[in-house]
C-alpha cells in the first residue's frame, strides 16, 4: 500500500505549532521478544507485556493522533475499531490499516521502497552485513515478500518463532532518528550498537522513498570527523554522536542540541557546523546536561508546553549558589564533572553567549525568539516535591509532546506532576474520555485548548521514552 501525498511537506519551525505530519512506529513483535539478558544491550531497563502496551496504551495514542491530524480516518468509526478483537486498524500490513498520509507509519514507508528489487538488494546486503548473516539467509532475504520483509527487518524475526537477529525495539522513539528544522532533515547518530540498524533503514527511507524525493538537497547527514578511526577507546565523548531526544526547533531561526549520555560534544559540534554551513538556521544552543541514564536526553528533563511555559526538572533548571572559597568541597569537587547544566549560545560569525541556568535560556526562548507578552511561566515535576520530583522525572514527566500549543501529551503515573498543571491553570483529561467526546461532538480538536492529556501508562513508561520521544515531527503551523 504505497503511501502518496501530493501535499506532503516538511517544515518545522517550533515544538508547539499546530501538528500536521509526524512518523511513529508502533509497538511490533520485536518489543515482546527483549529478554531480561538482553534488556539492558537492547536499552530497555526492563521487559514489557506487548498485548497490554498495544491495547490499552498506544492504540490510544495512534487514535488521538488521527482525531487531531486525520479525523476522516477515525471520526464515526471509534466504536467499530475499538471492537476490533484483532486490531486491524493498527496493522501496516492489512488491508484494513488506517495508512493515515499524516499520522505516517516507518514501516509502511520501509514496504514500499522495499518494492524497488535494487533497493531491496542493497539494504538486504546492508543488514546482513551489520548482523553477520550467512549469504544463503541473504539470498533468502532478497527473495521474501516487501511486506513481509519489512517486518523481518524490524522485528528480527522470520516467523513467530524463528529469530535471525536482534529485534530494534527502540524503533517506538522514532525522533532520535530524525529531526526536521526549518525544511530540512537533519538525520542523526544514535549512540549505541543497538540503534545501527535503525539508522540504517531510516536512511534508506529518507533518500528512497518517493515521499521525501522533493528534499533530497535538504537531507543532512552528520559526518565523522576526519580519520575518527585512529582514535582510541570506545568512550561516547570520543564518538561522533547525536540523537534527537537532544534536538529541538524552539523557533524558525534557533535550535537546541543537548550533550547527554547519547550525544557528544563531537556529535553537536559536527551538527553546528553542517547547519550553518547550509544557512538551516542562525543559532544554535548547546545545552549540557550530566551524563547519566536519569536523563538521557534533554527531553527527559524539559519540553515546551506553550510559548510562555515549559515543563520541566527543577533541580537541573536552576543556577547553583556559589560555593564558598574555605569549604573542603570547593577545594575537593572535580569542577568539570560535577553534576550541573551548562549552556552556550553559538552564532555564526558571532562570540558565543553563556547562560547561567535552564530557566533564563528557555525565558529568553519565550520572550526574545517567540515574542511571548506574557511573563514565561514553569511547570515542575512532581510539583518540585522531593522525592516526587525524581520519581517522575523518571516516568517522563518532562516529556510530553504538544499536539497544538497548549495542548499535549503525558503519563497518567506522574500524578504530582498533574497537580502542577492544575495550578497553572490546565484542563487535565484522560484519553478514553477525550476520544469519546471527540466522538460525539461533545469536544472538538480544533477548539480544546490548555490541556494535559493523561495517557496509560503501565508498560510503555517502563520503555523509558514519553510521547515527545515516540514522535518525530515533520510538519507544524508556524507560531510566528
Amino acid at each position: 500500500m504505497t503511501l502518496k501525498n501530493s501535499d506532503f511537506k516538511i517544515d518545522v519551525t517550533s515544538e508547539i505549532g499546530t501538528l500536521r505530519t509526524l512518523l511513529i512506529h508502533s509497538p511490533d513483535s520485536g518489543l515482546g521478544k527483549v529478554v531480561p539478558s538482553k534488556a539492558q544491550d537492547w536499552l530497555f531497563e526492563d521487559i514489557v507485556h506487548l498485548d497490554t502496551m498495544r491495547r490499552n496504551e498506544y492504540d490510544y495514542y495512534v487514535k488521538l493522533l488521527l482525531y487531531f491530524l486525520d479525523p476522516d480516518k477515525i471520526k464515526g468509526k471509534l466504536q467499530q475499531v475499538e471492537d476490533d478483537h484483532d486490531r486491524l486498524f493498527f496493522k501496516p500490513d492489512n488491508e484494513h490499516f488506517h495508512a493515515s498520509n499524516n499520522v505516517i507509519e516507518i514501516q509502511t514507508l520501509l514496504a514500499d521502497i522495499l518494492q524497488q528489487a535494487d533497493i531491496r538488494k542493497k539494504l538486504v546486503a546492508s543488514v546482513c552485513a551489520i548482523e553477520s548473516c550467512n549469504y544463503r539467509l541473504q539470498q533468502q532475504l532478497i527473495d521474501t515478500d516487501p511486506v513481509e520483509l519489512a517486518k523481518i527487518f524490524i522485528s528480527g524475526s522470520l516467523n513467530d518463532d524463528e529469530m535471525i537477529f536482534a529485534p530494534i525495539p527502540n524503533l517506538i522513539f522514532s525522533r532520535d532518528l530524525g529531526i526536521a528544522v526549518n525544511n530540512h532533515m537533519l538525520l542523526n547518530k544514535p549512540a549505541k550498537k543497538a540503534r545501527f540498524r535503525e539508522t540504517l533503514l531510516m536512511r534508506y527511507i529518507f533518500f528512497n522513498h518517493p515521499l521525501f524525493a522533493p528534499y533530497q538537497d535538504n537531507i543532512l547527514e552528520i559526518p565523522e570527523t576526519a580519520q575518527h578511526f585512529l582514535r582510541p577507546g570506545e568512550d561516547n565523548q570520543e564518538k561522533t554522536t547525536l540523537e534527537g531526544g537532544d534536538v529541538m526547533m524552539v523557533s524558525p531561526q534557533h535550535l537546541l542540541i543537548g550533550c547527554s549520555e547519547r550525544t557528544s560534544i563531537t556529535g553537536a559540534n559536527e551538527a553546528i557546523k553542517l547547519l550553518f554551513d547550509n544557512d538551516v538556521v542562525k543559532k544554535v544552543t548547546i545545552v549540557k546536561i550530566p551524563h547519566k541514564r536519569d536523563y538521557m536526553h534533554i527531553d527527559t528533563v524539559f519540553t515546551q508546553v506553550k510559548r510562555n511555559t515549559w515543563v520541566l526538572l527543577r533541580s537541573l533548571a536552576v543556577a547553583e549558589a556559589p560555593l564558598e572559597e574555605q569549604e573542603p568541597m570547593s577545594w575537593f569537587a572535580d569542577k568539570k564533572t560535577r553534576d550541573r547544566t551548562e549552556i552556550v549560545q553559538f552564532k555564526k560569525g558571532k562570540k558565543p553567549k553563556v547562560f547561567d541556568c535552564l530557566e533564563d535560556l528557555l525565558t529568553n526562548i519565550s520572550e526574545k525568539d517567540l515574542q511571548s507578552e506574557e511573563k514565561t511561566q514553569f511547570i515542575y515535576s512532581g510539583n518540585n516535591t522531593f522525592p516526587f520530583d525524581a520519581r517522575e522525572q523518571w516516568t517522563d514527566s518532562c516529556n510530553l509532546l504538544a499536539l497544538k500549543e497548549g495542548v499535549v501529551l503525558g503519563y497518567d503515573r506522574n500524578d504530582k506532576t498533574v497537580e502542577a498543571f492544575k495550578q497553572k491553570g490546565f484542563a487535565i483529561i484522560r484519553v478514553n474520555e477525550l476520544l469519546q467526546k471527540f466522538e460525539s461532538g461533545e469536544l472538538d480538536p480544533k477548539t480544546i485548548t490548555d490541556t494535559l492529556i493523561l495517557m496509560p501508562s503501565a508498560e510503555l513508561s517502563r520503555a523509558r521514552g514519553g510521547f515527545h520521544c515516540m514522535s518525530m515531527p515533520l510538519l507544524r503551523d508556524k507560531v510566528l
